[in-house]
């Protein structure tokens, strides 16, 4: 399934999600400059590396510094996509100062989901995916009653539908698991995504939602899509 629009529009002009989508994309188009020799060093010294995390090879910063990195063009255009679609609602509810405070929170929760669950991997990972997993996390909760319009290819046919938040999401989130719980049984075949950091990220975002979003009496007065019907 790919999303491709939601039915709550931006309420306010949403500048950390806009500057996140830029960072990224300036650091994308730095990457695709560099010689492959130093791309390779540039994540391997900047991506999470779970059997390195905290030595002194590496240290701490790449549970920060790998999220601003992508493996190429369909990664960073998937992660930017859903950045954009989500994170603006998400960032209307927080503000903008808050809401990449609990961007970057996310990642770094996702990161570490990722190492406890692969502690022994020397293989380096990159992408924004935790922290973006953390944002859908927060829309779940915020947002259920949304309708995000999906494109869904079967049999190569494409077919676009309408479809709750609430599942939407819902059925990310578990399909994440499932391949998470997978890949600690069958490693080989579900190598080179970071499935528990997705995990990780969207539980984060579900435990911070409340720390991050501005006080009720902030917000403006809900529309029919923002609130559970019961």
């Amino acid at each position: 399934m790919f999303p491709i629009q939601d039915t709550v529009p931006s309420r306010s002009v949403p500048l950390a999600t806009w500057g996140l989508i830029l960072i990224n994309g300036l650091v994308f188009f730095q990457e695709l400059a560099l010689p492959p020799k130093y791309l390779e060093q540039l994540i391997a010294q900047l991506g999470v590396v779970p059997a390195q995390l905290g030595s002194e090879a590496q240290g701490w910063w790449p549970l920060v510094t790998c999220m601003f990195l992508h493996g190429g063009w369909m990664h960073f255009l998937g992660n930017m996509w859903t950045l954009y679609l989500f994170g603006d609602n998400v960032e209307d509810r927080m503000g903008p100062a808050r809401y990449l405070v609990f961007y970057l929170l996310c990642g770094v929760a996702g990161n570490l989901t990722h190492c406890l669950t692969n502690p022994t991997s020397t293989v380096p990972t990159i992408g924004a995916s935790a922290a973006i997993a953390g944002v859908l996390g927060a829309y779940f909760v915020l947002f259920p009653t949304a309708r995000i319009l999906t494109l869904i290819p079967i049999l190569f046919i494409p077919f676009v539908v309408e479809v709750p938040a609430v599942f939407y999401l819902g059925l990310w989130f578990l399909s994440q698991l499932f391949s998470g719980a997978l890949s600690l049984v069958a490693a080989d075949n579900y190598q080179g995504i970071a499935w528990w950091g997705h995990v990780g990220g969207f539980v984060a975002g579900l435990v911070l939602l409340p720390v991050f979003k501005k006080p009720s009496q902030q917000y403006r007065r809900y529309y029919a899509d923002e609130y559970w019907p019961w």
